[in-house]
């Protein structure tokens, strides 16, 4: 099911990724737009190929470990590009960026093995608060990149977007982030530790078969 509708929408999004970055970095104001215009299509495939996948019965395992993957690779590209432009200290996207691939690739393999991991309520929070920091920092850079839409929401940016209110939002991202990432480890210690014990269980008896 790797070419179903859903996954298909799924891959263009990682697809979509390193064009947005490329643009975002243009020295042409318009290619900037477009890369904001490519996130939030982007975005919007995300809860879209959800819905086909429920609507048609294309939910797989492959399309379950891809959609996250994908979400996170969008995001972790634009936090990143953030830290570039200066709009974000490393340490604090370093904390996102890895926690997020971490519990990601916990929750396919929980998945995997028949053992999901349901996302909690705080962990939602996270990933809306990530996304208004991603929009306002986005939209932030692209209108002082602009002189036309500088001139015209400047000084809105210069109130609600200023350095200290830009590092606070990222603080509270980051907290956010690291707090479900623990939380998660420590709600559902008792199924990932029955996950590896199988792994390792198994690993023992294909060695001891092989001897």
């Amino acid at each position: 099911m790797l070419i179903s509708p859903p996954n298909q929408l799924t891959l263009l999004r990682i697809l979509l990724t390193p064009f947005f970055v490329v643009l975002l970095f243009s020295d042409d104001p318009v290619h900037k737009q477009i890369a904001l215009a490519i996130f939030i299509f982007a975005a919007i495939t995300d809860w879209y190929d959800g819905y086909v996948a429920r609507r048609w019965g294309y939910i797989t395992r492959w399309g379950k470990f891809l959609d996250p993957l994908a979400d996170k690779v969008l995001t972790s590209a634009a936090f990143i590009s953030f830290v570039t432009i200066g709009y974000a200290d490393a340490w604090m996207v370093w904390v996102i960026v890895i926690r997020d691939f971490l519990v990601t690739g916990l929750r396919s393999y929980a998945e995997y093995k028949n053992k999901p991991i349901d996302t909690s309520k705080l962990a939602k929070t996270k990933t809306f608060v990530q996304l208004v920091v991603i929009y306002l920092f986005l939209t932030r850079y692209i209108v002082y990149s602009s002189p036309g839409l500088s001139q015209t929401f400047g000084s809105f940016f210069d109130v609600v977007a200023a350095p200290p209110s830009m590092f606070f939002l990222m603080f509270v991202a980051t907290l956010l982030t690291a707090v479900t990432g623990i939380f998660y480890g420590i709600t559902n210690w008792n199924i990932l530790q029955e996950i590896f014990s199988r792994t390792n269980d198994g690993t023992t008896t294909d060695r001891e078969q092989s001897t």
